[in-house]
């Protein structure tokens, strides 16, 4: 009997391990530089960049704008502005109880987003509600949008500018937020390092050496 379970055991973890792979090998590079520039254009604008998610995705969200916020400082270019917008729980379940689910992040991009913001979508299905009217509004304020999807893409698929997506079958939650969780670490360690472009107006602040 333990044979067996541990025969099964095996035979699921190497079907998961080929499919993270074929995923893993399936992120369109050319999408990923393209986000890469408007996250990094929208750190030279002083713009700020909103993350939504929910369930796991949101737990990916809140991870991703701590690396973001934190892991990308360095002294010759601008701080990321980052904000989770699953994080405020009391603005959020007062949005969702007074206005509906639907309204929880649309609700507070109406009071922060600004023409040249950037909005991530954090999303296995593509068709939350939540996600969806939060991009419609990012829309009409002239913020720029980018989902990370799974399964067919729904509905996110055709309203984000740019679309990174894990094409999976539906319901395979653990594959697509397995690879959205390694696609946002390649895109924090891409804007941390010192290849992409400085800053220059901070590079001419930095002090300069004097030998003694």
């Amino acid at each position: 009997m333990k044979q067996k379970q541990a025969s099964k055991v095996k035979e699921i973890s190497r079907g998961l391990l080929r499919g993270f792979e074929e995923l893993f090998n399936r992120i369109d590079l050319d999408v990923t530089e393209r986000v890469v520039s408007r996250l990094d254009t929208a750190r030279r604008n002083g713009a700020t960049i909103y993350v939504a998610g929910n369930g796991g995705s949101a737990a990916t969200a809140s991870h991703w704008v701590n690396d973001l916020g934190k892991a990308t400082k360095t002294p010759t270019r601008k701080p990321m502005r980052v904000m989770s917008l699953s994080d405020n729980t009391s603005w959020l379940t007062a949005l969702a109880n007074d206005e509906g689910y639907e309204r929880v992040f649309s609700g507070q991009l109406e009071n922060f987003a600004q023409s040249g913001d950037v909005l991530v979508v954090i999303s296995a299905s593509g068709n939350s509600p939540n996600l969806v009217r939060a991009v419609e509004l990012a829309r009409l304020r002239g913020v720029s949008t980018i989902g990370f999807l799974g399964f067919d893409g729904g509905v996110l698929k055709g309203l984000v500018d740019e679309c990174l997506w894990f094409p999976t079958e539906r319901g395979a939650y653990g594959l697509v937020e397995s690879a959205q969780a390694l696609l946002c670490h390649i895109l924090t360690d891409c804007l941390a390092k010192e290849s992409i472009v400085p800053d220059e107006s901070l590079q001419k602040t930095r002090p300069i050496a004097v030998a003694r």
